[in-house]
Parts: C-alpha cells; sequence; structure tokens
C-alpha cells in the first residue's frame, strides 16, 4: 500500500531523521515511536503531503488509495458544524436520505427522466449503509463524550479534548484502506481506550484498513499492533509483534551487539599486539600485511559498524574494502582502535531519583464515609467506601475525564475540604504533590529559577548539571516556562519532584507527554520507591506494573469501587 526510499527531513542544520525506508501491506498494523523530537510527526506530515521531504520518494499503491490522516489537533473550516464535519469524512453517506427525498420530489414531477431514475435507483442501495453508518457514528460519539452535542453545534466551539476525540471519529468512520494515526489515545480515557482498541481490531470500517499509529500508549501498542517501528534521532529499526515482544527482541538485539562489539575489537587488539611486537624485527613483511589489513578493517567498522565485519577475516574484509585505503600508521592504528566505541545505542534516558525521606506509619490514608465534591454543587461527585491505604503499597484512581480524580487528590491535600466524612492522613508523612496541569511551575520563571526557587543553596553550575539529568542541556535552561512542550513540562516537573523529601507520592498523570524511554524509566525508578503511591492514571500498563489497589470512579452511581488486588488488564 505504501513504499517508503529513502527519506530524509533536516531544518536547517538539525538532521530529523535520514534514510528512513519501509513499505506497508495490506492489513499490517505498525507502532511507531521514539523520543520527542526524532520526526515522528513530521513524517506523517510528509506521508500526508503537508511537508515535503529534502530527499528520497514515497508512493501509495493503488494511488486512489483511500486515505485516512489523524493529526495531533483539528482545525475545522470556518462555519463548520458536526453535521456538516460528519458529512465530509464519510464521504456524504450520511445525507443519502435527504437526497432521496429530493430525488423523490423531482421524479414524481418528470417521472420519463431516465437520469433522475439511475440516480434515485442507486441513492437509494445506500439507504441500508448510511442507516448502518448511523448507528455507528451514534456508537463513536456516545463513547467519545460527544453523542450529548446537537448537530448544528459550531465545532470552533468545542474544547480541544473535544475537538481531538471528534477528529479520532471522524477519521474512523471514512472507511480509510490506509490509517494514519498521531497519538490516537490524547484525551481518552480507559473507557474510551478499551473502545477504539476494540473498534480497530473488530469494526468492518477498519478491521481491513492498514494502519501506521505513532503513540507512547504502551498498553494501546501491546493490544492493537503487530509491528513496532523505533525512530530514534536519524533512523529507525523495525521489530515483529507488539510492544511486549519488542521489548523481548530489542534485549536481544543491545546483547547481541554488545557481544560482536567486544570479541571483534578482542580480535583487532590482539592482531596489533602482534604488529607491534613484530614491525621492526624478522617478520616485519607479515606485520606491515597485517597492518595494511587492519587499516582497511577500521574502515569498513567506520563505513558499516562491528556486524559487516562479523566472523569474517581479514584478507576477506580488506579484498571487500578497496585498494583504495591507505595503510595507516601504528600510532594511527591504536589510537582508532582505542577510540572505538560500543554500537549499542539507547535513547537518552532521565536520570531520575525518587527515594522516600523516612518511613512513614504503617497505616498511610483511611476514609470514613467520606463524599467528595465542591460545596457550591450541591451534590458530591463521588461517595467514597471506607478504604485504607498502608505503607508500600500504590493505589491507582482510575474513572472516566471529570469524574473528580483530581478532586480527590486536592482533598487529600487539604485543598478542598470533604462535603462529608473524614480523611485522615498517618504519622510522620511527607507528602508530595504531581500536578497533571503543572501548575505549581511559575510560567514567567526559567527553567534554572525554578530549581533555584526549590534548592535556593545549590550553585548555577550545580543547577545545570542537574537539569541535564532530564535531558536539558545548553541555553535550553535559561527557556522561559511558558514557552516549553508538554514533554518539557512534565520532565521538569519531575526534577522539582525529585528534589522534594517525601514518603508519600501523589501523582497525577505523570506519565502525559512523556515518551517511551522516559515512561519505562519514571516505572523503574517508581517501582523501587519505598514509601507509598497515589497514581492518577490512564497509563494501564504503568498500572499493571506498579497497582496494589485500584480505586475505580463511578459516575453514573456517584461512588468509587475499591478493587482489591491482584488486579490486571491484562
Amino acid at each position: 500500500m505504501l513504499t517508503v526510499n529513502s527519506l530524509a527531513k533536516s531544518y536547517g542544520s538539525d538532521t530529523i531523521f535520514r534514510d528512513v525506508s519501509f513499505h506497508i501491506n495490506p492489513g499490517e498494523r505498525l507502532g511507531l515511536f521514539g523520543p520527542n523530537g526524532c520526526g515522528k510527526t513530521t513524517l506523517l506530515r510528509i506521508l500526508t503531503g503537508i511537508e515535503q521531504p529534502d530527499s528520497g520518494s514515497y508512493h501509495f499503491s493503488p494511488p486512489g488509495l483511500r486515505r485516512g490522516y489523524l493529526s495531533q489537533g483539528l482545525t475545522p473550516s470556518p462555519d463548520e458544524t458536526l453535521s456538516n464535519f460528519l458529512d465530509r469524512m464519510t464521504g456524504e453517506l450520511l445525507s443519502a436520505r435527504t437526497r432521496l427525498e429530493k430525488l423523490a420530489v423531482a421524479l414524481a414531477a418528470t417521472p420519463q427522466n431516465a437520469g433522475l431514475q439511475h440516480e434515485f435507483d442507486a441513492t437509494l442501495q445506500q439507504i441500508p449503509a448510511a442507516a448502518q453508518l448511523q448507528g455507528q457514528i451514534g456508537e463513536a460519539l456516545g463513547v467519545l463524550g460527544l453523542g450529548d452535542l446537537p448537530e448544528e453545534t459550531p465545532i470552533e466551539t468545542l474544547s480541544g479534548g473535544q475537538k481531538t476525540r471528534l477528529a479520532l471519529a471522524g477519521v474512523l468512520l471514512s472507511s480509510p484502506q490506509l490509517l494514519l494515526m498521531d497519538e490516537p489515545t490524547n484525551h481518552l480515557d480507559i473507557e474510551m481506550l478499551e473502545w477504539l482498541e476494540d473498534w480497530l481490531v473488530g469494526s468492518p470500517l477498519t478491521r481491513d484498513a492498514a494502519i501506521l499509529i505513532v503513540s507512547h500508549d504502551r498498553y494501546f501498542l501491546d493490544s492493537v499492533t503487530d509491528h513496532i517501528w523505533e525512530m530514534n534521532h536519524g533512523g529507525m529499526e523495525a521489530y515483529r509483534g507488539n510492544y511486549s515482544a519488542y521489548l523481548r527482541q530489542r534485549q536481544e538485539r543491545w546483547e547481541l551487539r554488545q557481544q560482536v562489539f567486544e570479541s571483534e575489537k578482542e580480535r583487532l587488539e590482539k592482531d596489533l599486539d602482534y604488529i607491534r611486537k613484530n614491525i621492526a624485527g624478522q617478520n616485519t613483511l607479515q606485520a606491515k600485511g597485517r597492518l595494511k589489513r587492519l587499516s582497511r578493517t577500521l574502515d569498513a567498522i567506520e563505513k558499516g559498524g562491528f556486524q559487516s565485519i562479523q566472523g569474517k577475516k581479514w584478507a576477506e574484509i580488506s579484498d571487500e574494502t578497496g585498494a583504495t585505503s591507505q595503510m595507516m600508521s601504528v600510532d594511527e592504528v591504536t589510537q582508532r582502535i582505542r577510540a572505538l566505541h560500543n554500537p549499542v545505542t539507547r535513547p537518552p534516558r532521565l536520570k531520575l531519583n525518587l527515594k522516600a525521606s523516612w518511613r512513614s506509619g504503617d497505616l498511610v490514608l483511611r476514609t470514613y464515609y467520606l463524599a467528595i465534591g465542591f460545596p457550591d454543587e450541591g451534590r458530591p461527585l463521588f461517595r467514597v467506601p471506607d478504604l485504607v491505604l498502608k505503607r508500600g503499597e500504590c493505589a491507582a484512581l482510575i474513572g472516566p475525564n471529570g469524574a473528580g480524580k483530581t478532586t480527590f487528590l486536592k482533598t487529600l491535600l487539604g485543598k478542598i475540604p470533604p462535603l462529608e466524612g473524614e480523611l485522615l492522613l498517618g504519622a510522620s508523612l511527607e507528602v508530595a504533590y504531581f500536578a497533571q496541569a503543572h501548575e505549581d511551575l511559575n510560567a514567567g520563571r526559567t527553567l534554572v529559577e525554578e530549581i533555584d526557587n526549590t534548592a535556593p543553596h545549590m550553585l548555577l553550575g550545580e543547577i545545570r548539571d542537574y537539569l541535564a539529568r532530564y535531558l536539558f542541556s545548553g541555553d535550553d535552561v535559561f527557556k522561559k516556562v511558558a514557552t516549553l512542550s508538554g514533554g518539557e513540562r512534565g520532565r521538569l516537573a519531575l526534577a522539582k519532584l525529585s528534589m522534594m523529601k517525601s514518603n508519600l507520592l501523589l501523582l497525577d498523570e505523570p506519565t502525559n507527554h512523556l515518551d517511551i524511554p522516559s515512561q519505562e524509566l519514571l516505572q523503574e525508578i517508581l517501582g523501587e520507591y519505598q514509601g507509598t503511591i497515589l497514581l492518577v492514571s490512564h497509563d494501564r500498563y504503568l498500572i499493571d506494573a506498579l497497582g496494589t489497589q485500584i480505586w475505580e470512579i463511578e459516575p453514573d452511581q456517584t461512588s468509587l469501587r475499591d478493587m482489591v488486588t491482584p488486579f490486571s488488564y491484562t
């Protein structure tokens, strides 16, 4: 369906990616991820014609392939309404009934008109499909929280999250043969995520489509993909299977490359040792011959890596390299061998350090007849059964968007009083809070000023070194918080959180906007944390890994349901 040959893209002197080649076959479901800024969105924008590559080519087969593209936002046409948008996305199939009524009136006036009769018959055949589509539209809009919107609602009046979910509904309903999706899980709660997974796998509108998905949602990638492509800055590697299969294969590749590096470098050093001992002795001719072959071998490594010389004799490598390579001196060869580095390239990782400050009491949290909400609303958002959270546990609080999860955390922090009942915190607690909206960050400050405000004893050099652990380098440390991306804000908030003394972490969507390498590390660090965690998250992979209790808010029943461990979405 899609063939891509040697695509490259740069912005000024900054190379986003180069020599990217792949193909997509009918029915394949490919997950694409990598560090923020490595070019995933740029690649999709090139494939949809929004941007042009610097070099390389791509083509679709057949050329008229129905393509659907979900970007990370929806820019509606001026004055476009909900019904106009859905008609446009579904090829006006929805308006078949209206067209049929108009054609019937026209035929009544001119019943001998063969053209009108043909159009009437063709439109009549569309009615069953239109009725089925209407049901699918109702299902999609309902699950995505858009079912109550009137058909004539101007799209410009919708919130950012509503626009994103509407864009998702529109592209799913357009019956694409090839579907390109950029972060389709943004602004979706767990119920919506599970519905989307089922739709992509089972809906007649998408189940036969080829799909390329850019996503940082590991559980979602596990559920819907059969191939994983990992982009790093510059290139891309392909893996068979879903995200879990990728993790196993990635580790195997790292171990294999490490073994090849160590064995081949040892072989080079042994040959160099022979050359040093014999270059001025009786075996000088053999030593010079080996030196020449070693020179060409180093050239081959520079061009093709250690894999290009694995298992080959020096003479074979020398012949492949050609006679153009010049023999180096012993000192030059020595320096080049010393400079060889491990070819296992891993994405840059945050260097988090979350440690419990001291041991709290065994009882961390207990509630009695608790009701959560705002006094001026007249009724609680939900009522809470009597809960107990003990030291060392991780309670995961889940529920739909707007159910009151953040309000619950702010009630624990004392920022919002309970409507009813009691909430008791245990002894010797130090609480650290990670806010989803990062409202604790001051938009007018620079990154350096934010850290200085948290730790005024640190010198500028120490602050810069500390921020580098969270992937902020060079002049980035002097950026204003207001100019940061969502992922950068998340990393800065984690940097501040790591500085706080705590033995109880309240985390509100900590993986939002983090790329997968950062999510993996955060999960690892939280798993080692010796304190207690209350986690609000839609990240099912993180919940599966850490959750010892699951607390689910059910808005329809205005209650919180306590699901005691073990619990797993899998």
